[in-house]
């Protein structure tokens, strides 16, 4: 799925659900602040997965990308036995950087109930960060960003 965004650049978005488990709420029966970043990751790695991206992709590419900013606004709670779907939106950005954008909607009546945005860097196989954007990337990018 393709959503327009700034720049003529289309986001490409992802949904995937997550059934909450019990493991993941606290003794109010409410999903724990900190398992909101796990449902991120959640999206980001199946958003990865959909659309050729994975951290084995980079990792095989001789990179890794470490998040090096995140944030999460909560606006609703979820609860045990609750599904999240959590869209997550690839933002293109010029420089060596992923940004990804995440909505988690209750499934059940369609609610929002948090937002967020993680921020990630490309690092090769000795820890070096990369200034510029790796090939494997820009092709990457061609791939699926270029305008319809």
């Amino acid at each position: 799925m393709r959503k327009k965004r700034g720049l003529n650049k289309p986001a490409l978005v992802h949904r995937h659900n997550v059934r909450i488990r019990f493991s993941e709420v606290d003794s109010m029966n409410i999903v724990w602040h900190g398992n909101y970043v796990k449902l991120f990751e959640d999206g980001r790695e199946a958003f990865g997965n959909h659309y050729g991206i994975g951290y084995l992709d980079i990792y095989g590419a001789g990179y890794t990308a470490p998040v090096v900013e995140l944030h999460c606004s909560y606006i609703q709670p979820l609860t045990y036995g609750d599904t999240a779907v959590v869209e997550t939106k690839y933002i293109y950005l010029p420089s060596a950087k992923v940004r990804f954008e995440y909505d988690i909607f209750r499934e059940s009546d369609g609610a929002l109930v948090a937002t967020g945005y993680s921020l990630q860097v490309f690092l090769d196989r000795e820890g070096a960060l990369e200034w510029n954007n790796p090939e494997f990337y820009l092709n990457w990018q061609k791939r699926w960003m270029e305008t319809e």
